[in-house]
């Protein structure tokens, strides 16, 4: 559990501390026309599968349920690229929800006035279904495919939108007009962030910028940014009846590759998904498979600065991030 979670006063649902209650029921006055918390205790409820935002289930007087999101609060220490990510996920679920084939909930209110919350906070669509990655082991092989068939053929769907330069809405020093420069410059900026927190990875920085450096002519060939979720794993996506119903926490979204989405990670472990099937991508090109694995990379290499960064209850994240590390190198290693 990140830090800052304890830190935030705004709601504490495990004590049911009143004048929690009380601020968060000033949070549903203001968004909801004076429509404030329910009586019962399980009122608010915390969902703990996040590791960034601090999220809570709300029910409201009238019974209705939303889910409130609270940013972390005002000095909390982040990493570069996670700047403004509640400003970023905000816009980019209002600029998706166009899209009726984006399943995105939508943004009911936004505040980032520090009134009320000394973080920015929103309320938004609670997601019918279930969360994939609770249920996947339940799935049939034939429900699975057919699930993560639709998350690539959604995720394609996103990819339609277009934007005016590669990189990070809510960081100008993470954009570039061309994609080798912004990518150079987000993989740099979690080094960076490496090193301010100490972190040793299996091999020393400049080894790891001279792999970047020697596969970065692949990144030429990505002439126009997209809209990338980043991080549409299982925990993200909601399912029902056979399909997604759901996709959250667009915080992270970028103007990149499509290439850098979360399903295609899979290409570096397994090959070829039900979901780039369903996305109708088969097929890569050497230059396609040398950014998956620059953007394999690049994930492992934020996953285990991000331990420095966050309180989490085990190694399992390290131990994961540190496998992909390694396995990204050996392979730009012997295709350089």
């Amino acid at each position: 559990m990140p830090r800052w979670r304890r830190e935030c006063e705004t709601v504490d649902s495990k004590t049911k501390n009143p004048k929690s209650r009380a601020q968060v029921d000033a949070l549903l006055r203001r968004a909801f026309a004076g429509v404030g918390l329910a009586s019962h205790a399980s009122a608010v409820r915390e969902l703990k599968d996040g590791w960034f935002n601090a999220a809570y289930e709300v029910t409201l007087a009238d019974d209705r349920q939303v889910i409130l999101k609270i940013a972390p609060p005002p000095g909390a220490e982040v990493m570069r690229y996670e700047r403004d990510l509640m400003a970023t996920e905000v816009a980019t679920m209002r600029l998706v929800h166009a899209n009726p084939a984006v399943p995105v909930p939508a943004v009911l209110y936004h505040d980032d006035s520090a009134t009320l919350c000394d973080s920015a906070w929103f309320f938004m669509e609670k997601v019918p279904g279930d969360n994939l990655d609770h249920v996947r082991a339940s799935l049939t092989p034939v429900e699975a495919e057919g699930i993560d068939r639709h998350l690539g053929a959604i995720l394609r769907e996103l990819h339609a939108f277009r934007g005016e330069w590669f990189g990070y809405p809510g960081n100008a020093a993470l954009r570039a007009p061309a994609w080798r420069p912004a990518f150079l410059a987000i993989v740099e900026s979690v080094l960076e962030d490496a090193a301010r927190k100490a972190v040793q990875f299996d091999r020393p920085a400049h080894e790891i910028r001279a792999f970047v450096d020697a596969h970065a002519p692949s990144l030429d060939e990505v002439r126009e940014p997209r809209l990338v979720h980043w991080d549409a794993w299982d925990s993200n996506v909601f399912v029902a009846r056979g399909g997604v119903c759901g996709l959250i926490d667009f915080e992270r979204a970028l103007w990149a590759d499509p290439l850098m989405e979360a399903p295609f990670r899979a290409l570096s472990w397994t090959g070829v998904t039900d979901a780039m099937r369903g996305y109708g991508k088969t097929t890569f090109s050497d230059g396609e498979q040398q950014r998956c694995w620059l953007y394999t990379l690049h994930l492992g290499l934020v996953m285990q600065t991000e331990c420095a960064y966050r309180v989490y209850p085990n190694d399992d994240i390290l131990v994961q991030a540190r496998r992909m590390v390694g396995r990204a190198l050996d392979w730009l290693a012997v295709h350089a």
